[in-house]
């Protein structure tokens, strides 16, 4: 029994393997330095490779012709005269004859309210008017007999066939009527400016566009309630439509306060709309806002277009670029290098520039061309060498040993 039992213990003991952990990684240790020692020395072979000659010359410095950008900003397209047309009254909408987008003229009929009281205000006022001005006419007809009476009255006293009594009572008739003629009068000029009152009303339910424009919105329906000031409760609307006079459209930018001494009226600027960034819009300054936001420390900048066209549209996203003349402040500087140190490789225009013994690659932007010369817009700083002449494949981080051509 018992060596049963022994048996099967070591029928259960673990059979030990190679080496693992602390210990191996001790025995790879000397490969990995082995690796990196091995990768010194190739660098090192790399290194010691012979630089290959090249030609190269200083790219010059020159200044841009004609405008040139000196600072750029961002804004939106704004509409000087931009109205929401409202009502000078409160009442029920009855008719809107205006939809989006539809070009509106000045005086032209956008809504009418419903006029069923006014109407009945102006023929209540014109009905006390006729009446005022029939009382006149009766007056002066009894004044015109009293004054006959009284003349009559007058000679029949002075021939003693009448009394003084009878002349004063005469008398008292013609100055009565006469105060009561005058007060008359006053009250026809009453009733007349109180059917003006009412015409007034009348025709302040009729709503008409304030000026030539389009109409970019339609705020109200037929049978809702609409008034000159919001009465609460979201049941009443404050306007029909919103008219924009699109030939007062122009841009306004924010420019740091810090550059604002680069912008002048009468200045050209070069606009482009996020929407067409590929559009070149010319433009010109019309005013710089003479009040800075102290939060943002930036001038409102206002930029008229010198043309208008029907893709502008407003509250349109825009980025501007105010020009100046080479030399002045902002004016970038360009470099100018000879024709054959720009190359063409896969559609684009590269230069390569040698320094501290290496090629660099340089993508660029040419811009005036003439006299084997070449003006590099981007990419090439002044005063850098580039590589004229050399071997027919170059390549980034080529070592070189440049010589500069005079």
């Amino acid at each position: 029994m018992t060596t049963d039992l022994k048996q099967a213990l070591d029928e259960l003991k673990i059979e030990r393997g190679p080496a693992t952990g602390p210990s191996l990684r001790r025995r790879r240790w000397p490969w990995v330095v082995g690796g990196l020692v091995l990768l010194a020395v190739v660098a090192g072979v790399l290194r010691r490779a012979p630089a290959v000659t090249v030609v190269a010359a200083g790219a010059a410095s020159t200044e841009a012709a004609g405008p040139v950008p000196v600072l750029n900003a961002s804004g939106y397209v704004v509409a000087r005269r931009q109205a929401t047309v409202s009502s000078k009254i409160t009442g029920r909408v009855a008719e809107v004859a205006v939809e989006e987008g539809l070009r509106v003229e000045q005086g032209q009929v956008l809504a009418r309210l419903d006029d069923a009281e006014a109407a009945r205000a102006l023929a209540l006022s014109e009905a006390q008017l006729g009446s005022a001005r029939s009382a006149v006419a009766e007056i002066e007809a009894r004044l015109e007999l009293a004054r006959r009476d009284f003349e009559r009255t007058e000679r029949l006293v002075a021939d003693q066939v009448r009394s003084e009594a009878e002349l004063d009572a005469a008398r008292a008739e013609r100055d009565a009527l006469e105060a009561g003629l005058a007060v008359t009068r006053q009250q026809v000029e009453v009733a007349a400016r109180a059917v003006a009152v009412e015409r007034q009303n009348l025709e302040n339910t009729v709503i008409r566009a304030p000026f030539a424009g389009v109409a970019i919105s339609k705020n109200a329906q037929p049978g809702e309630m609409i008034s000159p000031v919001s009465a609460g409760g979201g049941f009443t609307r404050t306007g029909i439509t919103t008219v924009v006079d699109m030939s007062s459209l122009e841009i306004e930018v924010d420019v740091n306060e810090n550059y604002i001494h680069r912008v002048r009226t009468g200045q050209s600027v070069e606009a482009r709309l996020n929407a067409y960034p590929d559009w070149d819009i010319p433009c010109r300054v019309i005013t710089t806002i003479p009040a800075a936001d102290r939060d943002r420390a930036t001038v409102r900048v206002r930029i008229g277009f010198d043309a208008l066209d029907p893709r502008l549209l407003p509250d349109m996203g825009v980025k501007v670029t105010f020009l100046g003349e080479p030399g002045s402040e902002g004016a970038p500087e360009y470099a100018e290098v000879p024709a054959e140190a720009v190359r063409a490789e896969q559609d684009a225009k590269v230069v390569y520039v040698a320094a501290d013994g290496r090629l660099s690659r340089r993508q660029v932007e040419t811009g005036r061309e003439g006299s084997g010369r070449v003006e590099i817009v981007s990419g090439v700083a002044p005063g850098e060498l580039v590589v004229i002449a050399g071997p027919r494949e170059l390549a980034d981080g080529l070592a070189v040993r440049p010589e500069e051509r005079r």
